[in-house]
């Protein structure tokens, strides 16, 4: 019997190689534990930013386990909604904070403490007037169904929102920069569309003179006591102009103080640039958010529109104090891109996040009770003598840390002090006798922590943190939670 004829080279269909990635990240290596008698204060900025979440999702949906720096645990747990209140009408602060104490799920010997931050929730009718500029990247990577027309389409979700006391700009970059729309009442819908409808990719990117352009015509049509925001929608990917970082950076830090902000959403795979992205959204008193379909546009634009463009608090700082003589160590899980030095805390020219209405931020700490097994050697030299003589005089309340928060009212140049104690229980309460909304917080978190590779959760991995998730789903209105599950499930089969 003859063997099949094999199809000369020339003839076989040839594959093309997949696209090199040059999609860029910012590196940082997960917070390390520290010693309460040695480092107790742990100081960092506060950030709404969820685009780690959505672009993790791109991942995985694509049966590729994320890059560790493209994951970020803070913004995966502020992706979700929690049901805790905010502040009640008449409260001085524009947003209501709690602290919880648990126990760790991964090491039954230490303890977690959840702090939540929920901000005063303003309906849209009650939204003051907004100034917005959309500011579209057309150049020509914008090309592909999952850039500048999923952008065009997520653009015109926001405007279907739009009042009549709101106007809206478009200004474009590519090779040079264009106002294609000048300013338009929100109640000329078709205009507005029309002018999305006839936006074309091509060309190269002039990031720095569409942004320039963009933030002039936010302070031409500039709303006193208004919204006044520049929308950026882009893969981030600059190759003419000043394409520098910290000059581009520094750049947006000279145009926030004419109080125009900037969000950033960002579109795009192989060349997406999140670090530049991220960074620019956060230098402009704004939050980043990562666009993998139009239904996360649809929950970033339409289902928190409030939250995405209006701000209730400004440079928002959070600073906890750890008692040596109840906490050995602690450990801060995620906001490593967020740190700052102790000092600037109390300096109001310190430029820190921003919080919108509703919006709710989490962070975690995990701690070693005194006595317990720690991870961190004491000092043979400095330090020890010193915290155990004051120990008498921090302990004897009871408390486990100290929690001060610094914020501006918009707007304002002066930062109002919060301050509350976080109470050490008489035994440490279990996970499980939690609500739903700190149960599903630290399944988040755990899965954060475990797409990153971290030793410092243990062996604790999907066969705790996926039922943890399945059972804290609660309401779950827009599906989100359920979502996560499925996703945490295939994450697992993909890291086998």
């Amino acid at each position: 019997m003859r063997a099949a004829a094999t199809a000369p080279a020339y003839a076989r269909q040839w594959t093309p190689p997949p696209p090199v990635s040059t999609a860029k990240y910012t590196a940082f290596s997960d917070n390390p534990w520290q010693r309460a008698t040695e480092q107790p204060v742990s100081t960092f900025s506060a950030s709404v930013d969820t685009g780690s979440y959505a672009n993790v999702r791109r991942f995985i949906n694509r049966g590729q386990l994320p890059p560790q720096d493209a994951v970020r645990v803070e913004e995966l747990v502020n992706y979700f909604g929690f049901d805790a209140p905010g502040p009640e009408a008449g409260e001085r602060d524009p947003f209501k904070v709690r602290a919880q104490v648990l126990a760790s799920p991964w090491n039954a010997e230490r303890g977690l403490i959840r702090i939540a931050i929920k901000g005063k929730d303003i309906a849209k009718a009650g939204l003051p007037p907004a100034n917005l500029v959309f500011l579209v990247d057309i150049s020509g990577s914008m090309g592909p169904e999952d850039r500048l027309p999923l952008v065009k389409s997520a653009l015109k979700l926001l405007t279907a929102q739009l009042r009549p006391v709101d106007r809206v700009s478009v200004v474009t970059y590519a090779s040079g920069t264009r106002v294609a729309l000048p300013p338009t009442s929100g109640n000329q819908k078709t205009v507005i569309n029309d002018a999305i409808d006839q936006l074309r990719a091509g060309g190269a990117t002039y990031g720095e003179g569409g942004l320039k352009l963009a933030y002039a015509q936010a302070r031409e049509s500039f709303i006193p006591e208004g919204i006044n925001r520049v929308l950026l929608a882009t893969d981030g990917d600059l190759n003419i102009g000043e394409t520098n970082q910290e000059t581009l950076r520094k750049m947006i830090e000279g145009e926030r103080k004419s109080g125009v902000t900037l969000t950033a959403l960002g579109v795009g795979q192989s060349n997406f640039n999140e670090a530049l992205m991220k960074k620019l959204a956060d230098t402009g008193n704004g939050s980043y958010h990562y666009l993998d379909s139009l239904q996360e546009a649809h929950k970033v634009l339409v289902n928190e529109m409030t939250s995405t463009l209006a701000t209730i608090a400004q440079d928002l700082k959070l600073q906890v104090e750890f008692n040596p003589a109840t906490v050995q160590e602690y450990r801060l899980i995620g906001y490593e891109l967020h740190a700052l030095k102790r000092e600037d805390f109390n300096n109001d020219k310190v430029d820190a996040g921003d919080i919108g209405a509703g919006h709710q931020v989490t962070a975690l700490y995990e701690f070693v009770p005194t006595g317990a097994k720690g991870n961190v050697d004491p000092l043979r030299y400095g330090g020890e003598d010193k915290a155990a003589k004051e120990t008498p005089r921090v302990g004897k309340n009871g408390e486990l840390a100290w929690i001060k928060l610094r914020y501006k009212p918009p707007g304002q140049e002066t930062s109002q002090l919060v301050e509350l104690p976080v109470m050490k229980p008489a035994a440490m309460p279990a996970l499980a006798a939690q609500d739903a909304d700190t149960r599903f917080a630290v399944a988040v978190a755990a899965w954060g922590q475990w797409l990153r590779g971290s030793t410092l959760i243990g062996d604790y991995g999907p066969d705790q943190f996926v039922p943890l998730a399945r059972g804290a789903r609660g309401e779950d209105r827009y599906g989100h939670r359920a979502e996560f599950a499925r996703l945490a499930e295939l994450s697992a089969s993909l890291k086998r």
